[in-house]
């Protein structure tokens, strides 16, 4: 089934896609293709290659419905909403695609500023969705100059879940927006709903609001409490204005159409991508058409397409982030992230690189050239950059655990086991139950055969922590085998093989448990498996050998040559 079928479903798309109502027999030849391009497309999650290919398809047969609404929808997942409101029939009576082409066609009006004409839809019932109708009346009554509905929309939508405290955020940008910040802070500082969970954005309007109420220590603090816990780049920007200009008007949401797209941007990120992308991805799309100065959209876009591995996608949509923009950096961090997921490391490594050079005084870009230079395994050169990022940084706080984790990697894998063992025990002071430092450095104590015990404390806990790491989990069961305990050792390292059933390594070792235990034939199994791989991260010449004379022959021969040296 496709990945996007469960939000297709919602949409009222149905399955259409997989079985379209062919055209006449002559033109299907040509259609064929185009429409088994775009179904594998679709399969894929692959947005803009399902675009194309239905267009293709619509160019023989251009009045199928069913290719419409995929077109439609593919279409709009990509933000081109314009091309996609082309395609749609005025006479659509087809109940396939018909919510998508309404929350089209919505779109549309809004962004043309067509608001009498908008709100006449979702009175209609034929409004963007009942996610976000209520909220969008609300700022269209305002566009129109009718406060007092506007404020009923708002409420009414704050009484309705599950989108209560969202209408309750909407209404305090609202009233914002027309000079009213006393009645926007009673609802920021939870006196007029009780207590808000704000987002980064949240609190930048929050922060502006109290500028205007002249409490700028307030704003000052509520960003310091938020910086505490994220470095969010706008918010630091937002501070370094305020302290700046005490006196800097509002700006954060000034219009009905910037309210409008804060509407489908804040429901999309709510939605999350756990049941699907395409909803959230489309709400995304729609928030920065209405609105294309909300950046955050465009981010929150490259994102979706990032996490569902549209590399490509999430690349442009990245690259749209003005330079001059406070988020440009995040966005330049992306891209790079995104061009080294496609393949194109050495693209990816300029990108962050640029970044650091004019950047030299963000921790978060230095982190980010050190996490590229250690996953490009240029470690000497990570660990440069580790050092630079930590020289930024209060090295006291529990966030930075992860800095001196990632060097202390680096550290290890070029040998300096020492330096490395140092900053694994620092990031665990900082933050003492982090599975990933727990399970690394046990590992690397179970290697050197040192501090087996305390080794096998580190990786139980590592284990209760993440019980579904194969990788960790066959930490457990190889200290297990390192302390002789292989009786013990087999459920784990099963176990592991389970979970990351096609690793070479895990299979190894399994292999080895299973020799020490007497399961002779599985051993035998097992390593076999693991050279079936092709590994590259494994002895294959030392596998081979224990297939030929035992695992017990060969670290005999192993222990004979180390007291020889």
């Amino acid at each position: 089934m496709p990945r996007f079928a469960p939000i297709a479903m919602v949409l009222g798309l149905g399955l259409s896609v997989l079985n379209p109502n062919l055209a006449p027999a002559q033109d299907r030849i040509g259609l064929a293709g185009s429409y088994l391009a775009a179904r594998q497309a679709v399969v894929s999650g692959d947005h803009a290659q399902a675009a194309t290919y239905f267009l293709r398809a619509l160019e023989v047969d251009p009045t199928n419905q069913s290719l419409i609404n995929n077109a439609v929808y593919a279409l709009t997942a990509l933000g081109r909403w314009d091309d996609a409101h082309a395609l749609l029939d005025t006479s659509l009576t087809s109940d396939d695609g018909q919510e998508l082409a309404l929350l089209t066609r919505q779109v549309i009006r809004i962004g043309g500023g067509e608001f009498d004409e908008a709100l006449a839809a979702i009175a209609a019932g034929e409004g963007a969705g009942p996610l976000v109708d209520g909220m969008v009346s609300g700022w269209l009554q305002l566009g129109l100059g009718n406060m007092g509905l506007a404020v009923e929309e708002f409420q009414q939508a704050s009484n309705a879940s599950p989108v209560a405290s969202l209408a309750q955020y909407q209404l305090a940008l609202a009233r914002a927006s027309v000079g009213d910040f006393e009645g926007a802070d009673a609802i920021f500082s939870g006196e007029e709903f009780g207590p808000q969970q704000l987002s980064a954005r949240g609190i930048a309007a929050h922060a502006q609001v109290l500028v205007q109420l002249d409490r700028v220590d307030d704003a000052d603090t509520l960003l310091q409490f938020a910086l505490v816990r994220s470095a969010d780049p706008a918010l630091l920007t937002l501070r370094d204005s305020i302290l700046a200009d005490p006196t800097r008007p509002y700006d954060f949401v000034l219009t009905p159409n910037q309210g409008i797209a804060e509407v489908f941007f804040s429901v999309a990120r709510a939605l999350g991508t756990d049941t699907g992308i395409t909803l959230p991805l489309i709400y995304t799309q729609a928030a920065h058409y209405i609105d294309p100065g909300h950046v955050d959209a465009l981010l929150l876009a490259a994102e979706i397409l990032r996490d569902d591995e549209q590399f490509y996608l999430a690349a442009n949509a990245y690259a749209m982030v003005p330079i001059d923009h406070p988020l440009s950096v995040a966005a330049e961090q992306g891209r790079a992230d995104a061009l080294f997921s496609m393949g194109q490391e050495e693209a990816a490594l300029e990108v962050i690189r640029s970044l650091a050079r004019n950047n030299p005084d963000l921790a978060t870009v230095q982190a980010g050239l050190g996490d590229t230079l250690r996953q490009m395994e240029e470690f000497e050169s990570a660990i440069t950059a580790y050092d630079q990022a930590l020289e930024l940084v209060d090295q006291d706080q529990e966030r930075y655990w992860f800095l001196f984790y990632a060097r202390g990697i680096s550290h290890e894998r070029i040998g300096n086991l020492e330096v490395a063992e140092a900053d694994f025990r620092r990031a665990l002071a900082l933050s003492p139950d982090q599975p990933q430092v727990l399970n690394y450095l046990g590992y690397s104590l179970v290697e050197q055969k040192r501090n087996l015990d305390e080794a096998l404390d580190m990786i139980e806990r590592a284990v209760l922590a993440r019980p579904d790491s194969g990788y960790i989990v066959d930490s457990l069961g190889w200290v297990f085998y390192r302390l002789g305990r292989y009786e013990e050792a087999v459920a784990p390292m099963e176990r592991a093989v389970e979970l990351v059933p096609n690793d070479p390594i895990i299979n190894d070792h399994l292999g080895d448990v299973y020799w020490k235990v007497g399961r002779v034939r599985e051993a035998e199994f097992q390593w076999s498996r693991a050279l079936s791989f092709e590994p590259e991260d494994v002895d294959a010449i030392r596998i081979r050998l224990k297939l030929d004379v035992g695992l017990d022959a060969v670290l005999e021969d192993e222990a004979a040559s180390s007291e020889s040296q």
